[in-house]
């Protein structure tokens, strides 16, 4: 069946969420912690399948690439060094009514008047929303409104003070600060007592862990540049407008690469770490016209960032980024040795130099990639009278591969049912299904995404066979449950 382009609805993305089990509101028992999830039975392992693929292309799969777990509490001098206590920041504006803060360049503001006469200011930190605040101020008579540039500075200086704004958030009038710099990285205290002395930071990045590893990679893993590092792991950020479901949280999970590069080619592996992240994407089942390349302005470059390219996907709410790809150049790897004292250079064998390595750095989310696959595989088809919802993921990535389906739950199928089960959950991340009647239990399984479904009939206890259906096109073939694992495996790992 054909695809549709449609983009998906979040209510039914966020209701099968919750009914199904892929992700819960965190603490939700207690009315829930603002944008921190809890990823449920079958979340986990879509997203730890989305974490062995990039491992097994990115690490395993690359003769330049080593692996490392770095600890997410380091010595603070670590990010003082790489800038992030100085440029780790957001400009923001608070409310002193309802104590929301929010940065000012998201903040939409309309000034309305009506025969030239001012009427006062509507904001809202959403477009539509603060264009039907503003038309709620004008009378029955015909007025105007026109919106306010907001790019950058202060509100002070922008609107010459800001007692005549209301707050996006409470709407009062005349209770927002002037913009004020606020980091983003969370504090916490390492021993006892709670002075400045102890003051450590959860890490806002996994990469400073890979570079102040660096020389010990090198030396233990004898490695020649080009070659680079990976990891998986946590980070945090104090964002202030987290949202869109697990796309922008404070507690993340991040897979980065640190690749180091002879200085001059640089640029070459910049274009080659592009093209082969992007195409990750693609082999694992985004559709390629849900995607698209976009190279950093000059004036939105990072500190360190000599150039930078963000893999963006569209989401339901618009395009955003997926995965950056940035050229450090040198900044980080001179900024440790200076802080640190140790010698962080390369000598080269073969050419008897030694030099500072370049780095490029592709750094994607493991809940943006989770998210955009899933949101990507969803369908809706109509079969016969009744609409069909599936999950057309990759088998690779699937939270259940294998579903094995009893015809029945007739006491003489269960015992050959559940020895094939057991069988096969030993190779495959496998569900034993046998409530209600098979075509429903084919429509949970399309539903969650299970590429395959084994069903075991009366047939089987006699032929020794059991039938295997695609989710995708829902053919079906007997075979005999002495070529299943082998079978199934090659399906895995190439498709039906």
């Amino acid at each position: 069946m054909a695809r549709t382009l449609q983009t998906p609805d979040m209510d039914k993305i966020l209701s099968l969420s919750k009914r199904r089990g892929f992700v819960f509101q965190s603490s939700e028992i207690y009315g829930g912690l603002a944008s921190t999830w809890d990823y449920g039975p079958l979340g986990v392992e879509l997203k730890r399948h989305v974490k062995e693929a990039w491992w097994r292309s990115v690490i395993l799969g690359r003769d330049d690439m080593v692996g490392l777990d770095a600890a997410i509490l380091m010595a603070p001098q670590t990010w003082v060094a790489s800038g992030h206590v100085q440029n780790f920041t957001d400009p923001l504006v608070e409310c002193t009514n309802c104590n929301q803060r929010f940065r000012p360049d998201h903040l939409f503001i309309y000034e309305v008047t009506q025969n030239g006469r001012f009427l006062g200011y509507a904001s809202a930190l959403d477009q539509e929303e603060a264009s039907r605040r503003a038309s709620v101020l004008l009378p029955t008579a015909p007025g105007e409104y026109r919106q306010l540039p907001i790019f950058a500075g202060t509100l002070h200086q922008l609107m010459g003070g800001s007692s005549n704004i209301p707050c996006p958030f409470c709407k009062m009038v005349g209770k927002l600060t002037d913009t004020r710099v606020f980091n983003l990285m969370f504090k916490t205290f390492m021993g006892p007592v709670e002075d400045t002395a102890s003051v450590v930071y959860l890490r806002p990045e996994t990469a400073q862990g890979i570079f102040v590893n660096f020389k010990n990679v090198l030396d233990s893993s004898r490695k020649k540049l080009p070659f680079g590092i990976g990891q998986i792991g946590k980070a945090f950020r104090n964002e202030i407008t987290p949202g869109n479901f697990t796309f922008r949280t404070r507690e993340f999970e991040q897979m980065e690469v640190e690749f180091f590069v002879k200085p001059g080619t640089d640029e070459e592996w910049l274009q080659k770490w592009r093209d082969a992240r992007f195409q990750w994407y693609v082999d694992h089942g985004i559709r390629r016209e849900n995607l698209r390349l976009r190279r950093h302005a000059a004036d939105e470059l990072a500190h360190y960032a000599k150039d930078c390219y963000d893999i963006e996907y569209r989401f339901p709410w618009g395009w955003a980024e997926l995965e950056g790809i940035a050229d450090r150049t040198d900044f980080d790897l001179k900024a440790h040795a200076q802080a640190s004292g140790q010698d962080l250079s390369y000598f080269d064998e073969e050419t008897k130099e030694r030099y500072v390595p370049y780095v490029i750095e592709p750094s994607g989310g493991v809940d943006r990639a989770t998210l955009a696959f899933w949101l990507d595989s969803y369908d809706e088809e109509q079969d016969k009278e009744e609409t069909r919802v599936v999950l057309h993921l990759h088998r690779q990535l699937a939270p259940v591969t294998v579903a094995v389906l009893p015809l029945s739950r007739n006491a003489r199928l269960a015992p050959t049912a559940q020895g094939i089960y057991q069988q096969l959950r030993r190779r495959f991340t496998t569900q034993y299904d046998d409530a209600q009647s098979i075509g429903r239990r084919y429509r949970r399984q399309d539903e969650i995404g299970t590429p395959y479904c084994v069903t075991v009939d009366f047939d089987t206890l006699d032929d020794h066979c059991v039938t295997i259906r695609d989710r995708d096109s829902m053919a079906q073939v007997r075979l005999p449950v002495a070529e299943l694992v082998p079978v199934l495996q090659d399906k895995v790992e190439h498709g039906w």
